[in-house]
């Protein structure tokens, strides 16, 4: 009862400490969430929208743009960018309103909608974007401050940028301290600025419908047509003095004056003169112009004078040549505010309610306001006053604010804090972005700044941040920094459209947003939108911005972290795959398209490690990174007791392929035998379409000492697999020896001994290898076998034509030999050209028709016969004879379609049909036995040397010791050998006298490369 008893005291003690750290735990997750204020949609998302969006632009450059663009040109650039960033807002919803969003905001959506690769290059590029936005607003500031507010006293005399360059760095760096401080103070001086914005635009407002009523006092002077900076003069008038002195060498009569100034005469017009037609029509068009053009009002004549350039300086003129392009790429940034609240949606206490309502509420509220300052602009200001940029001609003071009312002063004071406040929100908005960026670890570089402070803030990316604003602050001038941020936050638009787009067209089970208003083509509307956008303000931006986020993109898919988030782009891949697998299996495959795939059978050792990489190397180099690779393994036993090796093989194999730079795919079998896992392999590897033709192994090097026989069982099993799956087989001898791909062989051969035609695999795999750069300066030479009888120069002709018309390059050589040393080699050998010749006139096929035999000139695929066990007492010893019931095939291109039916048919009966060795002598014994009913299946039908054991072995090892005589004579220091692989034997008990013959045939050659076609043409000479 006491064991009871304190065994239950013991665990309710521990209980009560697990209770206590819980309670410990949560208060630290309650303090740390009261240290991050939780913002709803009006504070979080709306005010930093309108901050944003009603800036700069507004206040210093829509006059501007409005006179040069004209009422409708300046119509059409709000109308763009306003649809742009709402459907960009609409697909931004949509992401935002499935599933939860934390810090980061756009970058979180867009990576989490299609990938790493490009949320990190978007992100980046909307973190510089935002980065540049500080610099722009920042600049905007010290232009209203210098210019409009304080006295033109010069801290640098040489230069107005070297002032802009001076107070923006002393800007910047209190707005840094500023955020530095917490984001907390700049929400609460948000709600100021912002005031101040709302009561600029409410009294340009009111002063509008002032100027409706009665006109302002602001006027402006013209000598002739051309307007004049009235800043150094009280009174538009010859007799004023300060204008006089302007024009003249001296105050009196009798000065020498500048000649337009002596022949026009001073005019003076209302800068606002109310909500007049005139003024409309003015306004209506756009007037572009040149640099350094004066000027001018339309409807008033002057009298033309030789220009004075020492003059030109009291004249207002075009500081840029004006056109629609470069007004647009000024604009837009005015639009961009539109990320502000989703940007901080780490701040916001419910990001998927307050990003989209916020947002669009915002988008619609200024782009009403954008669209009627447009319409209150062209009608009530003189268009001269309009294309006047800095407000020269109205004594130094924003064009805008001639239109306020009661003062001026509202709109200079609330524009300089607007653009405070949006400079604030960028410096908090930026270096937020950046963190989310590096907490996820997909660019190594900047996970330095991740890291913050205790409750959260960003130190380091704010420090980083301020570096790249400086950057934008000592171009010192907004109308160029302007278009370089336009470019960011475009490229930001429209992968933030591609990711809804891609999103609702997958119809993915997790797609399910809660703002149910929007669709995909509105988002590809966007999309082109934002893409046209880019290249109507510049091209030469857009293309250096889009070169910046492919070389992140390829950056981040080289180096950075794996990380798998379910995105569209992978969905959008398995939609690919899918269609393209099904589309695959609709047609057969043309010998055109046909290119090895590989099914490579690896040997893990004990330790599951791959126990010749140097076939993965292999494989690479025959690929050349291009088509499908299948590396596979066996593991003796059950799946239940292996699983977990069989997985851990898997991953070794993957890491070997890596490290050997093999592009493919790895899968480990677990069967309760070697044999029956490679047959498995060779079945069933592959999906659809995209299933290997060709099996790579090693050839077993010590089949000999194994006392076990299941190596050359197995390996010969292979070989009778592969054979009746119709699929081409590659036996790679002394694989440890074959070049790395780090090597580069800088000379040598690559010798083919082309003994049997194979459907031309012999000669496309050394083409396929000299695309590699490890075989690329190696020559290709192929050997052919002739009979003492034969003619041998017509025959090497004929092949060098073949060759030609094949577009290979190769050094052609014939071997003559005898036919007893060859007869034996295997029941399949070269066709020569005059047999051919016989054949085709036997056949009494047309001239058409032998034209497109030239296919195969030297060699033909001929599709096997069916064997009929018969004996006769008259046959030799060596062959029995027999007439066939199935006729043989001559496998030709009669027209390039025609491929795949013969392949079909020569298909089916490939297992039982053999190819043929022909001799003249043999084939006259054959027209003198059947003169009647000649016909080209009496010539193929030979019964295979290797089931006559007995009387065959010592004919056999002879051919195969002449051959490997003449292989190494003319081979020995070849980088590589290709040569034919006779079939196995059908019947068992010649196992092992088919390895002794391979054996004996390799004999003294280092890299050898056997090679075994399935059945079908492989390579053609139409185009």
């Amino acid at each position: 009862m006491w064991e009871v008893w304190k065994s239950t005291a013991g665990t309710l003690q521990h209980f009560d400490k697990q209770l206590s750290a819980m309670e410990e735990a949560q208060d630290k997750m309650f303090a740390c969430r009261k240290m991050v204020p939780h913002m709803g949609t009006f504070i979080g998302v709306y005010l930093p929208c309108m901050q944003n969006i009603l800036g700069v632009i507004l206040f210093l450059r829509l006059t501007w743009i409005v006179g040069t663009a004209g009422i409708l040109g300046s119509f059409a650039i709000v109308s763009m960018c306003c649809i742009c960033t709402l459907l960009t807002a609409i697909s931004m919803s949509a992401i935002a309103t499935n599933g939860v969003v934390p810090a980061g905001g756009s970058y979180y959506m867009i990576s989490r909608s299609l990938g790493p690769e490009f949320g990190g290059a978007v992100g980046l590029c909307l973190y510089l974007g935002t980065t540049f936005a500080g610099s722009l607003y920042i600049l905007g500031t010290i232009e209203i401050l210098l210019l409009y507010i304080i006295p033109p006293e010069k801290v640098v005399k040489e230069t107005t940028a070297n002032d802009m360059r001076i107070y923006g760095t002393c800007c910047l760096l209190l707005m840094a301290l500023v955020v530095f401080v917490g984001v907390k103070y700049v929400n609460k001086l948000a709600l100021v600025f912002l005031s101040c914005v709302v009561l600029s635009i409410m009294a340009t407002y009111a002063g509008a419908i002032k100027t409706a009523i009665k006109p302002s006092n602001f006027s402006v002077c013209l000598l002739g047509n051309r307007t004049l900076k009235n800043e150094m003069f009280e009174k538009c008038a010859k007799t004023d003095v300060e204008l006089w002195n302007l024009f003249c060498d001296s105050p009196y009569l009798n000065a020498t004056c500048d000649e337009y100034f002596a022949l026009n005469n001073l005019t003076e017009i209302q800068a606002t003169p109310g909500v007049l037609g005139e003024v409309i029509n003015d306004n209506l068009w756009g007037n572009y112009g040149p640099d350094n053009m004066v000027i001018e009002r339309k409807n008033l004549s002057s009298v033309p004078a030789e220009a004075n350039n020492d003059k030109l300086k009291n004249y207002v003129f075009n500081d840029w040549a004006t056109y629609f392009t470069l007004l647009v790429g000024i604009y837009f940034p005015s639009v961009t505010g539109i990320m502000a609240g989703s940007n901080r949606s780490g701040d916001l206490r419910d990001a998927q309610r307050s990003i989209p309502i916020g947002t669009i509420l915002a988008i619609l509220t200024t782009s009403f306001i954008y669209i009627s300052f447009v319409v209150l602009f062209g009608a009530c200001i003189e268009g001269v006053v309009l294309r006047d940029k800095f407000g020269f001609s109205v004594k130094t003071k924003p064009v805008i604010s001639i239109l306020a009312w009661p003062s001026p002063w509202v709109i200079v004071i609330g524009s300089f804090f607007s653009c405070c406040g949006a400079g604030l929100q960028s410096l908090t908005g930026a270096p937020r972005l950046l963190q989310a960026i590096a907490r996820d670890g997909i660019i190594p570089f900047l996970q330095v700044f991740g890291h913050g402070k205790a409750n959260g803030e960003p130190t380091w990316a704010l420090l980083l941040t301020v570096g790249i604003c400086e950057i934008g602050i000592l171009i010192a001038s907004l109308d160029h920094v302007a278009p370089i941020l336009s470019m960011f936050f475009l490229m930001c638009y429209l992968f933030v459209n591609l990711a809804c787009a891609v999103q609702t067209l997958l119809c993915t089970p997790n797609w399910r947003p809660r703002f149910k208003f929007y669709h995909w083509t509105l988002s590809f509307l966007g999309m082109s939108l934002c893409l046209s956008l880019m290249f109507i303000s510049s091209w030469i931006y857009a293309l250096v911005v889009i070169v910046i986020a492919g070389c992140i993109y390829k950056y981040i898919e080289y180096k950075g972290a794996v990380k798998e988030w379910g995105d569209g782009i992978r969905g959008l891949s398995l939609n690919a795959a899918r269609y393209a697998l099904i589309r695959l299996e609709e047609a057969p495959l043309h010998t055109k398209n046909w290119r090895p795939q590989l099914l490579v059978l690896c040997k893990l050792n004990s330790d599951l490690e791959v126990t010749h990489p140097r076939l993965l190397s292999f494989a690479t180099q025959l690929k050349a990174g291009k088509g499908l690779t299948i590396v596979c393994s066996v593991l003796e036993g059950t799946y239940m007791t292996r699983g977990d090796e069989a997985k851990k093989g898997e991953q070794n194999l993957k890491a070997a392929m890596a490290a050997e730079k093999t592009k493919g795919f790895s899968h480990v079998v677990v069967s309760s035998s070697l044999r029956d896992g490679f047959s498995i392999l060779i079945q069933s590897a592959g999906l659809g379409g995209m299933k290997h033709n060709a099996v790579l192994m090693a050839w077993p090097t010590g089949w000999k000492q194994d006392r076990d026989s299941s190596v050359r069982r197995n390996f010969i099993e292979t070989v009778r697999e592969t054979t009746s799956a119709h699929q081409a087989l590659l036996v790679a001898k002394n694989i440890d020896h074959f070049p790395a791909n780090q090597e580069r062989l800088k000379e040598g051969t690559v010798d083919v001994w082309w003994i049997v035609h194979d459907g031309g695999l012999l000669m496309l795999l050394p083409f396929l290898l000299s695309q590699h750069k490890v075989w690329r300066k190696c020559k290709m030479r192929i050997f052919t076998v002739a009979q003492m009888d034969d003619n041998s120069i017509q025959m090497k002709k004929d092949l060098q034509m073949f060759l030609y018309q094949l577009r290979l390059n190769a050094v052609v050589e014939v071997v003559e030999m005898h036919d007893s040393d060859i007869s034996a080699f295997t029941y399949e050998k070269t066709l020569v050209m005059e047999q051919r010749s016989q054949m085709l006139k036997q056949m009494q096929l047309s001239r058409t028709e032998r034209e497109r035999e030239i296919q195969s000139i030297t060699d033909v695929s001929r599709a096997s016969i069916k064997r009929k066990k018969c004996s006769s007492a008259d046959a030799p010893p060596l062959y029995s004879q027999c007439i066939p019931e199935d006729e043989a095939q001559l496998i030709h291109d009669r027209n390039t379609a025609s491929h795949s039916a013969a392949n079909d048919k020569a298909a089916g009966a490939t297992s039982d049909r053999v190819h043929m060795t022909w001799t003249k002598d043999k084939l006259q014994n054959e027209r003198n036995k059947h003169k009647e009913n000649m016909a080209v299946k009496d010539m193929f039908n030979m019964k295979p040397e290797w089931e006559n054991l007995n009387h065959s072995n010592v004919r056999r090892m002879h051919t195969a010791v002449k051959l490997n005589e003449v292989v190494v004579k003319k081979s020995c220091n070849s980088e590589l050998v290709l040569l034919n692989m006779p079939g196995p034997p059908k019947n068992k008990k010649g196992d092992d006298n088919y390895m002794e013959f391979l054996e004996v045939l390799m004999e003294g050659l280092d890299r050898v490369l056997l090679v075994r076609g399935g059945g079908r043409e492989v390579i053609t000479i139409y185009s």
